[in-house]
């Protein structure tokens, strides 16, 4: 037998702050798929190396290291540029890679050739453009770098040339 007291049907609204939180999340999730495409960075082509690049050779590579006035480690390397081509160099750059213990990048750093001249009482570099690099000629540079990272293994580092400017 039923009790007098039978329990009257309770309505249960159904649950809407699930539904909110999901539409919500996915709302976010869409709008930083959406920031992603547009902001993202557009791959960069490899411009190509000049084929006057052949014509260029450095060896006699020598490093050294010196502190500066603020007792800052600089980094130097000095090396001979050699023009083999038949037209003048007045400026070319540099890819130097540093490597860490692993052989893995450190640092990565793209500097002009700067030409050491020593007709003074002291050494100087100075461009290319204001001493040009004639065909068949050879001539001292230098590599001054103020920071170089301290994961790099302290050998030499690898150095490609990636532009070169003829006259």
């Amino acid at each position: 037998m039923g009790g007098l007291i039978q329990p009257s049907p309770v309505t249960q609204e159904p649950d809407t702050s699930r539904r909110i939180i999901l539409v919500a999340i996915g709302v976010v999730i869409v709008l930083a798929l959406i920031a992603a495409f547009l902001f993202r960075a557009k791959p960069q082509p490899a411009s190509p190396v000049p084929p006057y690049v052949a014509q260029l050779k450095i060896s006699d590579l020598k490093m050294s290291q010196s502190q500066n006035f603020v007792g800052a480690s600089v980094t130097y390397i000095d090396g001979t540029l050699a023009n083999t081509g038949g037209r003048t160099v007045t400026h070319t750059t540099v890819r130097v890679t540093f490597k860490d213990l692993y052989g893995q990048v450190a640092q990565v750093e793209e500097v002009p050739i700067k030409i050491l001249q020593t007709s003074g009482p002291y050494p100087d570099t100075v461009d290319l453009s204001v001493a040009p690099l004639a065909p068949g000629q050879s001539k001292p540079f230098r590599l001054i770098f103020e920071h170089v990272s301290e994961q790099w293994n302290q050998a030499y580092p690898e150095l490609q040339i990636v532009d070169v400017r003829l006259r």
